[in-house]
């Protein structure tokens, strides 16, 4: 079961957890999980997806419920009409704030980009950034005698893949557990000390109006457990927003159900 954190009768968006697929891969041919296949069995209807989060990244994931409204949906990522907020732990001391305007190469895959131009002019990628908080703890990792952390928020003015996680590696400051672009021993140091075996970047927040009410609709995902544990470890409470569900979301529900019985 996944948490769903906001349903109505055209939308619904749950709390996608690390380590699952969005959908069906023939490139992870042996996955069980999928997001879409669980919540259409969950709520007993075909969902639509509209954009997508990385495997290992948690938070929220916005479907539609009908190839009409996915439309509309589509139309608002496209053109950045919405407002994506992330939070993630990264390696180091990252403080003050910045809007980072550094293009990318597109990250192509071996196999399944195996046909398209590797030679591509690098793609606009803007990213504003926060530190939120910092803390030093007195672990060694690789060179150093303590291990150094900060909690930031990011919000991306541009979909490219990987973006967040390239960016933060440009400013020297990879996310944890980011095996692609981060530190190898600062990510084995951190699971063995602080329990973060996953990669430690979470969509908490998506903002937008609606595709059919036109009303703002803003998203929130919690924390899962490994995210709860380091915030207490390092007594970052009161740096992070509350990341909870929207206050309508019963009520949406209670709506969704009745369009149900119609």
């Amino acid at each position: 079961m996944l948490e769903i954190i906001y349903q109505d009768r055209w939308l619904v968006a749950v709390n996608k957890p690390s380590g699952w697929l969005v959908h069906r891969s023939w490139l992870d041919r042996h996955e069980t999980r999928f997001v879409m296949q669980t919540v259409r069995d969950q709520i007993g209807q075909h969902v639509f997806t509209v954009h997508r989060l990385d495997r290992p990244t948690s938070g929220v994931l916005l479907m539609a419920l009908s190839g009409d409204v996915a439309r509309l949906l589509s139309q608002q990522f496209e053109h950045h009409q919405l407002q994506k907020t992330y939070h993630a732990v990264v390696r180091g001391w990252l403080e003050g704030e910045e809007t980072l305007d550094y293009p990318l190469t597109e990250e192509l895959d071996k196999i399944a980009d195996k046909f398209s131009q590797p030679e591509k002019a690098p793609q606009s990628a803007v990213t504003h950034w926060r530190g939120l908080a910092t803390t030093e703890q007195p672990v060694p990792a690789g060179p150093y005698d303590t291990s150094r952390y900060s909690l930031v928020e990011m919000k991306p003015q541009s979909g490219r893949k990987h973006q967040l996680r390239r960016h933060m590696t440009h400013l020297r400051h990879p996310i944890i557990g980011d095996s692609a672009h981060g530190d190898l021993k600062q990510n084995r140091a951190a699971v063995a000390n602080f329990g973060m075996n996953r990669l430690m970047l979470h969509a908490s927040e998506l903002c937008l109006t609606h595709p059919v009410t036109a009303e703002p609709l803003v998203l929130r995902a919690g924390l899962d457990e490994v995210w709860q544990t380091v915030i207490d470890r390092f007594g970052w409470q009161q740096h992070l927003p509350e990341i909870a569900r929207v206050e309508f979301m019963a009520e949406s529900a209670q709506d969704s159900e009745q369009y149900k019985q119609q």
